[in-house]
């Protein structure tokens, strides 16, 4: 006898977050109930028209905030930026280029370079001293 595999579901935050939307942002019908797992696949394979203009115009999540503008979500969140933002507005603060932007890419940027530096010594490609 062969069981029937259950469906699995997620909540509407968890399937958003897969998504890369902000979860206010969509529509009634996607936060009213449980998404299952073939609903998620069926959005990512043909996304419908408010999926597609939530992830070009936003509002976006803070992960998407913060890979957009090329800092951490720390790095976020120490310039007391906790709300999603639009594409309009990543892109006008790109164009600032305000002091708090330079300083979080300059430490991302250096964070990456250690961690490729160790991954490196850690793989036997650095050079012992």
């Amino acid at each position: 006898m062969t069981r029937q595999r259950a469906t699995q579901t997620m909540k509407p935050a968890t399937a958003a977050k897969k998504l890369g939307v902000h979860l206010d942002a969509t529509p009634a019908e996607f936060r009213a109930g449980p998404v299952s797992r073939d609903e998620l696949d069926a959005l990512q394979a043909d996304p419908p028209a408010w999926l597609r203009d939530l992830r070009r115009d936003g509002p976006h999540p803070r992960p998407v905030v913060a890979d957009r503008l090329g800092v951490s979500i720390s790095g976020l969140a120490r310039a007391e930026i906790t709300e999603p933002l639009t594409t309009a507005q990543i892109t006008a603060l790109k164009e600032e280029q305000p002091e708090w932007l330079r300083r979080e890419r300059n430490l991302r940027a250096e964070v990456q370079r250690e961690e490729a530096r160790l991954r490196a010594e850690r793989s036997g490609d650095g050079r012992s001293r």
